[in-house]
């Protein structure tokens, strides 16, 4: 393998953004050529649409490895850290080293929040979650009157079904203030198609960012990659978009931690599958002028239920805010009452020493935090007046019940932050 990590590590880490200050030890997005905001533009080259307007990404032996290719697979797995994957691709266990003999992995950043819903809606548009919008989990949406969860669809606390803000007037095909990915490709004539768990099929994240692309659900890994390689082994001579989502990785890591035994086990199976399922049975024909990618959104950093941390333990800290914070437990975005700015400054400070950051949110957008371009109209709406930044492992915790979680993200944590991109020319170029 050809690992490009230690030469770009030291890189990621001294990346900086201009007149903003972040806490020691944190990573700054490096939406310049290494962040996950690049990837879509590197694509759009590779299956010729020239016009993006963030650059690509800064890996030259990349671009070479992708020169000429038609069909491209790019599999994401959720919230898996650079650091954990490179340790355990390693493993003599999964045998995977023929397979990856000259495959190329690199580190990026992801995006700010380092979130699903920012990552996933950059990767799927080219746009900085500035200028798209989606900045986190929760968000306050001004022009609905609400806060909603940008998984579902829902209002916060609603235990309906998903998908119920369509009642508000709420379109996911329609709430985006920029184009698609699978619309961009669509007009160069590249068919788009994304395999993602049954479950996810039609849901209003996959609705928001699929547009044109045909839509096919698993419910195995066997399942998966058979349809990969039918897609593959089909019309050779036709210019292909793979994209493949895997998001069992994510809610064990919340649940159990993402160091915890069943992660790494459950790691080994999907690896184990891609060996087996896909690189062992995919015929030769198949992977003529093919890339394959493994890319994650963001990681995740390991936590602990500590009332410490929950908001209701805190009132004078609470009655400070117009509503419960937004955005993620660990970067959360806080609305405060007229005149009680220096007060929460001074909560903050005192209940939590070293502990937080707090960031004026239009200037952590001015500065670039948010990624570049010109922001949505509503992206300051959606991210308060004070943003609350930890430095360690800390989060803020306000919702109406027991902690439960093991795992979070969101935040600037190198676990969180630093991403695996692993690239291979199936036909060896």
């Amino acid at each position: 393998m050809i690992d490009l990590s230690d030469d770009l590590l030291p890189r990621l880490r001294r990346t900086r953004l201009a007149h903003l200050q972040l806490p020691p030890g944190t990573i700054a997005p490096a939406y310049q050529g290494l962040s996950i905001l690049n990837l879509p533009a590197s694509l759009l080259a590779w299956l010729g649409v020239e016009e993006a307007e963030h650059p690509a990404l800064d890996l030259p032996a990349l671009d070479r490895l992708a020169q000429g290719v038609d069909r491209i697979v790019v599999c994401l797995i959720d919230a898996v850290s650079h650091a954990r994957f490179r340790a355990w691709i390693r493993e003599p266990s999964l045998k995977l080293d023929s397979h990856f003999e000259q495959a190329l992995l690199a580190p990026l950043t992801s995006v700010v929040p380092s979130s699903t819903t920012a990552a996933l809606t950059s990767i799927w548009t080219g746009a900085s979650p500035a200028q798209h919008g989606v900045l986190g989990f929760e968000l306050f949406l001004r022009e609905y009157g609400l806060i909603a969860n940008m998984i579902s669809h829902t209002p916060v606390g609603f235990t309906g079904r998903s998908g119920s803000l369509a009642a508000a007037g709420f379109q996911p095909q329609a709430f985006l203030p920029v184009p698609t990915l699978s619309s961009m490709l669509h007009e160069v004539g590249v068919e788009v198609v994304a395999l993602l768990p049954e479950a996810l099929v039609g849901s209003g994240l996959s609705e928001m960012h699929l547009g044109e692309a045909l839509r096919r659900g698993y419910v195995s890994f066997d399942s998966l990659w058979r349809q990969v390689i039918g897609l593959l082994d089909s019309d050779p001579g036709r210019r292909r978009f793979i994209w493949i989502y895997y998001d069992r990785l994510d809610a064990l890591s919340h649940h159990e931690g993402p160091d915890s035994a069943s992660v790494k086990a459950t790691f080994h199976d999907f690896a184990g599958a891609l060996r087996t399922a896909f690189f062992e049975a995919l015929p030769s024909a198949a992977r003529q002028k093919t890339l394959f990618l493994l890319v994650a959104d963001h990681g995740q950093i390991a936590t602990r239920p500590d009332p410490h941390y929950d908001l209701r333990q805190h009132r004078p800290l609470q009655r400070r805010l117009h509503m419960d914070p937004t955005g993620e437990l660990r970067l959360s975005y806080l609305y405060l009452r007229p005149g009680q700015t220096e007060a929460v400054d001074e909560y903050v400070r005192r209940t939590w020493p070293g502990g937080f950051q707090l960031l004026h949110a239009a200037a952590a957008l001015d500065c670039g935090l948010f990624g570049p371009g010109l922001p949505a109209e509503q992206t300051l709406d959606r991210i308060g007046d004070r943003i609350l930044l930890p430095s360690g492992d800390g989060y803020l915790w306000w919702v109406p019940k027991a902690n439960p979680l093991y795992g979070m993200h969101g935040g600037l944590s190198p676990d969180e932050m630093l991403v695996p991109l692993l690239a291979l020319r199936l036909d060896d170029g």
